[in-house]
């Protein structure tokens, strides 16, 4: 199988019916010189034929496209020739469903189809678009176990080990988020002591139908944020898209979540930072932040503070249900 190195250019495929998203997408993904496009297709049989004759190592797939749509599509690439898919939709009710339902089927990822003629949204696009497409290859190249290998030559990671079971869990996640979540969070038990706030960088209109695919599919219970909710155990919390969520004691016994637009001048909304500095100072030592790759700096602040209130991080690591449910001693990991 021909896989491209970390240091050769990673070959893309661009799978969609509009001739103005190809040449978009084609446009945007080569703007970054370590990505190639080596060919479009404008329908999923095409895709199919182009994907099997010249392997490329990440595909972009429209979920719209005459024929055999980008669904039917994604299954055959899963069945015959897997390798990862981001998924090319739009911004509405129907088409977050639809994502989320590709996401299950195998997706890697998403990317919002939300072009215009402002050229802050042509830049925002792009640089979700190339980050995704290169967290993409960096997954495969993993799945082939080369990443095992060059870790095992650095030697091991020293791990302090931790046994006490914390009161709640922050988990900070984006780039490959959606499907890590859909494959991790179903493995919680239902009696899990302790409750789970997720921040995971969504557009608005995604979060809500996210929450309820995922409280449809887990034990424990799945919600999308809203103000004066009770963080309870056994109970997983999604941040709203444009907004952040925080936590802040109104009892001794109990906790409840605050949803605001407020602070309005971070990069992200939500943000990592701001959900895991309040469970910092909520919390102290019985909190855990995690924090999956993908993420940029957001969240980096977080994990200090927890840190540094006693608390547990587990970062730059697969998320595990095993370690959330804290049935086993789990290594403190820094930066």
């Amino acid at each position: 199988m021909n896989v491209s190195t970390p240091n050769s250019d990673v070959k893309v495929l661009v799978a969609d019916d509009s001739a103005f998203m190809r040449t978009a997408l084609t446009r945007m993904i080569e703007s970054d010189f370590s990505l190639h496009v080596v060919a479009t297709a404008q329908n999923g049989l095409e895709a199919l034929e182009k994907i099997s004759r010249l392997q490329p190592d990440v595909v972009t797939l429209d979920i719209e496209m005459p024929g055999l749509n980008g669904l039917e599509t994604l299954k055959r690439v899963m069945r015959d020739s897997p390798r990862p898919v981001i998924i090319v939709s739009s911004l509405t009710q129907e088409g977050a469903v639809t994502t989320l339902e590709a996401l299950e089927l195998g997706a890697f990822d998403y990317v919002p189809k939300q072009l215009s003629y402002i050229s802050l949204d042509i830049v925002k696009v792009r640089d979700d678009l190339v980050t995704k497409i290169k967290a993409a290859a960096r997954s495969r190249l993993y799945g082939l176990g080369q990443v095992r290998r060059a870790e095992s030559r650095s030697g091991p990671v020293a791990a302090t080990p931790y046994v006490g079971v914390p009161s709640i869990v922050a988990i900070g996640i984006s780039t490959g988020g959606p499907k890590a979540l859909q494959e991790v969070l179903p493995s919680l038990p239902q009696d899990l002591p302790m409750g789970v706030l997720v921040v995971q960088h969504m557009p608005p209109g995604f979060t809500g139908p996210f929450a309820k695919r995922l409280d449809g599919l887990c034990q424990v219970a799945v919600h999308e944020a809203e103000p004066g909710m009770l963080v309870e155990r056994g109970h997983v919390y999604i941040a709203q898209a444009g907004k952040h969520m925080t936590v802040r004691r109104r009892l001794s016994s109990e906790v409840v979540l605050h949803v605001s637009t407020y602070p309005e001048s971070t990069l992200h909304t939500p943000s990592v930072d701001v959900m895991m500095l309040s469970v910092a100072e909520t919390y102290r030592s019985l909190a855990m932040g995690v924090i999956r790759t993908g993420m940029g700096a957001d969240g980096a602040l977080g994990m200090k503070a927890i840190f540094q209130a006693g608390g547990l991080r587990l970062a730059r690591m697969k998320l595990r249900a095993r370690s959330m449910a804290c049935r086993v001693p789990v290594p403190k990991w820094g930066f």
